[in-house]
């Protein structure tokens, strides 16, 4: 227990002095959470001292902590990147003397100019050792660089999250279906899941009949649940498993799940409420991107999404002028993740293009402290996306059972004003039509038609999503009759 309390204030000191954090401390805290809950059942009483676990605290002290952060961030980006090396020099700005209230004066970093040259923005005194790439479902993916320390620092917090928000347990089984072409969000779940003693299964973006099968064949394992408990997956994935246990009849009963955690993509109610029904199991969600780990969002039970302060700056800014948005108004995530959290890849003021909306009025959930937005809305590609946005739209046609999941729809900028192009099932479809025509005005959508299509050829071209990213493999689908006698 003492080694515990000194990695904490190893820990402490080294985020108040924007020090290099031990890898090994964060270890050992997660190390002995994990022992903890095994001797006592729960986390003790200094759960707030843990990584992201931090309550409220003093407006000076965060104001100082922030200062400190943003400068010592600044310092290391512009001394050893040349992107920040050339931006710094050529507006002679000194990040020494930068303050909260002057940070504006950094230019903010398009993703373009990453996605461009991904090597300009790798500090020179790091040892890069893991390359991750994002699924580019919205362009080319974009590369990020992670050094051992900063991956061992994720998958140490990743465990402590895990333990103390997921309530994991070793009793449960952790199914990932992401795509597996997304290398740290595989490994990071990965480890953090084995650490606590838990049991991991890859299943990847298969055919929806297979990863259905999956979670339904019971295990079989000492000391486990009989089925798998926890499944992580991506929005629109969730809806193509949804879509196929509707289809085949699938039960609740069926499965064993306790939880579906979903990111990467818009997570819309309907989709939420359905996949519940549909699957049995709590359906919870959170934000994080590859680029800015471990920056990120929790829910509230109010629903708005909030922000880490320990980890990251966040700043909410009009997607043109990069001006503050002000409370009530959509705007996109810049984020500026901190040393010594990040020592391999440098990102100051980068524009995640995500679009949230500002709460209009002072939050009063158990969150309160920590900085609020809505859930995440879209993704910012042009004025009709902050008008229209991806999440009411989804919220639109999700709730729809004619029409398919994922949701494959067209949001096209018309003469005399927007028309929603949507697959459906099949036509006519007069009673679908006025009920989505009705849904969009009372949900305000300023539509001037909804145009509805059987056949994908006729229709303007769709964005991909991440259930596009289909990884073939050599199982069969069990009929279902063979599937209504197998053991539960």
């Amino acid at each position: 227990m003492f080694a515990t309390a000194l990695s904490q204030l190893r820990y402490g000191a080294a985020i108040l002095r924007n020090r290099r954090i031990r890898p090994q401390d964060l270890e050992r805290i997660a190390r002995d959470l994990v022992a903890t809950l095994a001797e006592f059942g729960e986390p003790g009483a200094d759960s707030a001292l843990l990584p992201g676990q931090a309550g409220a605290v003093d407006p000076a002290v965060r104001r100082t902590v922030t200062e400190r952060s943003l400068r010592a961030t600044a310092r290391a980006a512009a001394r050893h990147t040349a992107y920040y090396r050339r931006t710094f020099d050529s507006l002679a700005l000194d990040p020494g003397a930068l303050t909260p209230e002057t940070w504006d004066q950094v230019p903010v970093t398009p993703k373009a100019a990453l996605r461009g040259l991904p090597a300009a923005f790798v500090s020179a005194v790091s040892a890069p050792a893991l390359m991750a790439l994002t699924t580019g479902t919205s362009g080319t993916p974009t590369t990020v660089w992670y050094s051992r320390a900063e991956v061992e620092i994720v998958v140490a917090m990743s465990t402590v999250s895990a333990v103390l928000g997921l309530g994991l347990r070793p009793r449960h089984t952790v199914a990932y279906a992401g795509c597996s072409r997304a290398t740290l969000p595989l490994l990071n779940v990965e480890e953090s899941v084995t650490r606590i003693g838990a049991s991991f299964v890859q299943i990847g973006t298969v055919d929806p009949a297979v990863a259905l099968d999956r979670l339904a064949t019971p295990l079989g394992l000492r000391g486990k649940a009989p089925q798998i408990t926890h499944l992580t997956v991506s929005a629109s994935y969730l809806s193509a498993l949804v879509e196929e246990a509707e289809r085949g009849g699938r039960l609740p009963s069926d499965f064993g799940l306790e939880s579906i955690g979903v990111g990467g993509e818009v997570l819309s109610e309907p989709l939420r409420e359905r996949a519940s029904a549909a699957l049995g199991a709590k359906i919870s969600t959170s934000y994080m991107m590859t680029e800015t780990v471990p920056s990120g969002g929790t829910p509230c039970t109010e629903g708005h999404l909030h922000h880490t302060t320990e980890f990251g700056h966040l700043e909410i800014l009009d997607p043109v002028t990069h001006a503050p948005t002000p409370p009530g108004d959509v705007g996109i995530i810049v984020q500026t993740p901190y040393v010594p959290y990040r020592d391999c890849t440098l990102l100051l003021r980068y524009a995640t293009g995500d679009l949230v909306r500002l709460p209009g009025s002072t939050t009063g959930c158990e969150l309160a402290h920590l900085p609020a937005t809505s859930p995440v809305l879209g993704r910012w590609t042009g004025p009709l996306s902050r008008e229209i946005t991806t999440w009411s739209v989804l919220n639109l046609l999700e709730a729809e059972p004619d029409v398919p999941l994922p949701a494959r729809y067209a949001l096209v900028d018309e003469d005399p004003g927007p028309r929603l192009h949507v697959l459906v099932r099949r036509l006519p479809a007069a009673g679908l039509l006025g009920r989505l025509e009705d849904r969009a005005t009372a949900a305000g959508l300023a539509l001037d038609a909804v145009v509805l299509h059987d056949d994908p050829a006729t229709m303007p071209r769709t964005g991909p999503v991440r259930a596009d990213l289909r990884e073939r493999t050599f199982e069969s689908v069990r009929p279902a009759a063979v599937r209504a006698v197998s053991p539960a």
